[in-house]
């Protein structure tokens, strides 16, 4: 079910980023962490509008066991060289990119995006372990835009679930061996929930 998207009333009207000193870590197991800094993109909701308006979205259909089915959010992905839909993510990534380098070696170079249409609109858990993150340390940083959403993880082949709810310019940072060794989730819900865009920087080879 949805609503309307119902603006933050802390967000100001200039779109910009905040220090990332604020960054706070959660140390889970098997050497996985969890980087969170609510509210990093002061004017997220404006930057929301124009991401949501901009971003050529585009539904995508794939083969589960015996039949094709629709993925539940509307996406695209912007390679290594594609110029971003906005000055302000190409920011947040150079500034992502500059903060972890001593622990990253190596640059933020793609941004994945996902369109969250409503509470019916979800992704499954996963970890982004196709490429490097199946045996490397690696990380991937989540900006989150609009409506908040619940953003789970748990140990792979674990019960015990952590609870992140992010929207309206937070940042989530999962690095280390977060990827291979927890999984992550954007669970559907029968509240009445707004819109919600992610951004999804990882480095190359990373998905």
């Amino acid at each position: 079910m949805s609503v309307a998207f119902q603006p933050s009333l802390f967000d100001g009207p200039e779109t910009g980023l905040g220090p990332l000193s604020g960054l706070q870590r959660t140390v889970l197991s098997h050497g996985a962490w969890v980087d969170v800094q609510p509210g990093w993109i002061a004017g997220a909701d404006e930057l929301f509008a124009r991401l949501v308006a901009q971003i050529p979205w585009r539904a995508e259909a794939r083969q589960m066991y015996e039949r094709i089915v629709d993925v539940p959010r509307l996406v695209h992905t912007y390679g290594i060289g594609d110029e971003l839909p906005d000055p302000v993510l190409a920011r947040a990534r150079d500034e992502l990119t500059e903060h972890y380098a001593d622990e990253l070696g190596e640059p933020f170079v793609t941004a994945g995006c996902c369109y969250y249409r409503d509470g019916r609109d979800s992704v499954a858990w996963h970890g982004d372990n196709l490429g490097r993150g199946r045996s490397q340390d690696t990380m991937v940083a989540i900006v989150s835009l609009g409506s908040p959403r619940k953003l789970l993880l748990r140990p792979r082949g674990g019960s015990t679930e952590i609870t992140h709810t992010v929207g309206h310019g937070d940042l989530l940072v999962m690095g280390g061996s977060c990827q291979r060794t927890w999984e992550h989730a954007v669970p559907k819900t029968s509240r009445p929930v707004g819109p919600r865009v992610s951004v999804q920087f990882r480095p190359r080879n990373v998905f």
